[in-house]
């Protein structure tokens, strides 16, 4: 059968566009020493920025206001009622996986909570964080 060596040529080649999420966080970590040098990132001030209140939504003043108080568990979004996975990589795996999605995420949600986009650094201390989480 034919089938079942092309199937495992697939499921190979999607494993591989797949990423960690200390894969991730090196390109973070990178563009973070470039600007910074001697850059190092930290869970502490991942989970800092994670649970800091902004002053630009009052819907939605920090990341747990959706996320919870728990990166592990699930959230619900405060305005649409959507669910939302975990951020904790140890209860989702797949969070930090596509870079694309990641950026993607931070952009709406540094934007929605914060009022600007995130640093670099900040987003190799969130990622950071959501790696070490447990």
């Amino acid at each position: 059968m034919r089938v079942l060596p092309t199937l495992c040529l697939l499921l190979a080649s999607i494993a591989t566009q797949a990423e960690t999420a200390q894969q991730i966080n090196q390109t973070y970590v990178a563009e973070a020493a470039a600007r910074q040098a001697g850059f190092m990132p930290s869970a502490k001030r991942g989970d800092t920025l994670f649970r800091q209140r902004f002053a630009n939504n009052d819907k939605m003043p920090a990341c747990s206001s959706c996320h919870t108080d728990s990166p592990l568990n699930a959230g619900q979004h405060v305005i649409t009622g959507k669910s939302i996975r975990p951020l904790a990589v140890a209860a989702n795996p797949e969070r930090f996986a596509d870079p694309a999605k990641v950026e993607k995420w931070f952009g709406r949600n540094c934007k929605e909570v914060v009022g600007r986009a995130c640093t670099p650094a900040e987003k190799a201390d969130f990622v950071a964080y959501m790696s070490e989480v447990r």
